[in-house]
């Protein structure tokens, strides 16, 4: 069972590193190390694009304890270098594609974590890059993501069936079913003698025995 539920803000190039990944990595700032560890076995990531993007696009699960590499891998987001060295594995849950990003202004309003803001400043909330939210929060969006998933696989099931049902029947090869009774008769034709003797004889036999 998680512990916490983290959510993640990013900017649009380093999430797609992270989705690059396969988002088996994050990294945290420089300044989060109490937070990073602070972060457990099977804790839930929500990962957030923010920008002018703001939506959120998947769900990772952490996979191990915080440890320092400071390898570059992400991008700096202001004019300080940051290393985000404060890092963990992760495996993903849920992952979305683009298209079915969710939308945060239209989830954003009913999350108890937003309610510190004024409605029209929720995007304040998501200021930071790294918050810890309630688990209602965290359900709210995880139900949306598997209520999008099913939908879209649904969708698939319908598009396979359909073109099932459309595609017309194999033609039947007539070319091959004449040649295939030609070939039974041939064969009828080149009995042996022998085989045609003994039905000649077999019916002389019948009629001699009617004349008696």
């Amino acid at each position: 069972m998680p512990n916490n539920y983290w959510m993640v803000v990013q900017t649009p190039e380093n999430h797609e590193i992270t989705r690059g990944q396969g988002f088996t990595l994050h990294g945290l700032t420089s300044k989060q190390r109490r937070r990073a560890r602070r972060m457990e076995l099977d804790d839930r990531i929500l990962f957030y694009v923010g920008g002018e993007v703001r939506k959120w696009t998947a769900i990772a699960v952490v996979k191990s304890k915080y440890f320092e590499d400071r390898t570059p891998i992400w991008e700096s987001n202001g004019s300080r270098r940051e290393l985000f060295p404060y890092r963990v594995k992760t495996s993903p849950s849920i992952v979305l594609d683009e298209p079915d990003y969710i939308e945060a202004r239209v989830l954003a309003p009913r999350l108890e974590y937003v309610k510190r803001w004024p409605p029209e400043l929720w995007p304040l909330a998501f200021f930071d890059t790294l918050h810890l939210i309630p688990q209602r929060d965290y359900r709210l969006i995880e139900d949306e993501m598997k209520r999008i998933r099913r939908q879209k696989r649904s969708r698939g099931s319908n598009r396979t069936f359909r073109r099932e049902r459309d595609e017309p029947p194999t033609p039947v090869d007539e070319s091959y079913s004449d040649s295939s009774e030609e070939a039974a008769e041939n064969q009828e034709a080149e009995q042996s003698p022998d085989l045609i003797s003994q039905e000649a004889e077999d019916q002389s036999f019948s009629e001699s025995e009617s004349e008696r």
